[in-house]
């Protein structure tokens, strides 16, 4: 029986054009039922689009608001 890891990345703190290819390789790396918990100071909405045109099928995503700048988006590797 495998167990399934959550990797957490905080990319408040991180210049902007460093983000989206962070969160890429590690989505990347990441094994089936992995799940990667990213942290972010606004709507992923965009990466979320991103997702859906460069990695379709190979992703579950939730967002949610958790106060003014914390976005939590949980995107889980099928």
């Amino acid at each position: 029986m495998s167990t399934n890891k959550t990797v957490t990345l905080d990319v408040r703190d991180m210049p902007p054009w460093e983000r989206h290819p962070k969160i890429f390789d590690i989505f990347d790396n990441l094994s089936p039922g992995d799940t990667l918990l990213l942290v972010n100071d606004h709507d992923p909405r965009p990466l979320h689009y991103q997702f859906m045109m460069e990695r379709e099928g190979q992703f579950e995503w939730d967002s949610q608001e958790k106060g003014p700048r914390e976005w939590v988006a949980t995107i889980k590797r099928l």
